[in-house]
């Protein structure tokens, strides 16, 4: 194996707040799904819905560690100095990690994980006269969520704030949470996780909340890939590994952001049209 390739895979960053957080909500999560499988064995509850419980443990299992290769593994220190690395970075916290946890319906679980004081306590703020339960729905609405995703997705390529990131660490933690928090506001609509505090959309309104996101993200990605001049200054005055140029590397950056990002949307919309047409069928099958 090359030298300096052999290296780089040996450069784990094992940040005590990432892994601390990450197993958290690991242990918490599993505890929650232990003791709801141990109610559903109890009240001999279909084997149907308990395969369903599986499936969302794995969802959420796959989501935690595409968090862990995003930010732990070698690829947090080779985002600092390739550009299509860090792309990959993001595109595993916003379009793989965020919907793979939602998918897992991690909230309702996350209650029974918890001790009885405190799920007692975060329940109350979920209640139906809940003045937090009323601010969250207001300033979560789709709309909102989705110009808060926007901005914050697109806003961080800005040069000067992506250079700025790369600069400083406080900075780039700042990035990566307030990816993280916006794409979990996004696809909580479209995933219909709970909690449910809003009204929930249709899947003909999921489906329109995704295709107007899909040519925000190739527009970005399709400007990265094809401009002439290097975008970012960190990535011209860094040493880049496996003899890429500045161009090159951008070049692939900007196709990573362009193609799968718009592909897990593209995705996204097609399971919920798959999933549209057989509550439809089910539906006409009823009369």
């Amino acid at each position: 194996m090359n030298t300096e390739l052999n290296a780089l895979l040996r450069s784990w960053e094992w940040r005590f707040d990432v892994v601390l957080i990450v197993a958290i909500m690991c242990y918490v999560y599993v505890c929650g799904f232990i003791r709801i499988s141990s109610l559903s064995n109890a009240r001999n509850l279909s084997t149907k819905k308990d395969s369903w419980l599986y499936w969302r443990l794995i969802s959420y299992l796959i989501g935690l560690l595409c968090i862990v290769v995003a930010l732990v593994s070698p690829l947090e220190v080779l985002a600092g100095q390739l550009f299509f690395m860090h792309m990959i970075q993001h595109m595993l916290l916003v379009m793989f990690a965020a919907p793979l946890l939602l998918i897992a319906n991690p909230f309702p679980v996350f209650l029974w994980g918890l001790p009885v004081m405190l799920r007692r306590k975060v329940s109350r703020l979920f209640v139906t006269d809940s003045q937090f339960r009323k601010l969250l729905a207001k300033i979560t609405s789709p709309g909102v969520t989705w110009i808060i995703f926007v901005v914050i997705y697109i806003g961080w390529h800005d040069p000067g704030l992506y250079d700025l990131a790369l600069t400083y660490s406080v900075v780039h933690d700042i990035e990566h949470i307030s990816f993280f928090v916006a794409s979990l506001l996004f696809w909580w609509h479209v995933t219909a996780a709970a909690p449910r505090i809003h009204h929930t959309l249709k899947y003909s309104r999921r489906v329109v909340y995704l295709l107007v996101t899909v040519p925000v993200n190739m527009i970005a990605g399709v400007f990265i890939t094809f401009s002439r001049e290097p975008i970012y200054q960190h990535y011209v005055d860094v040493q880049r590994p496996w003899s890429l140029t500045v161009m090159q590397d951008q070049m692939i950056g900007g196709i990573i952001m362009w193609i799968p990002g718009s592909m897990m949307l593209i995705i996204g919309v097609i399971v919920l049209v798959i999933r549209m047409m057989n509550s439809e069928e089910g539906s006409i099958n009823r009369i």
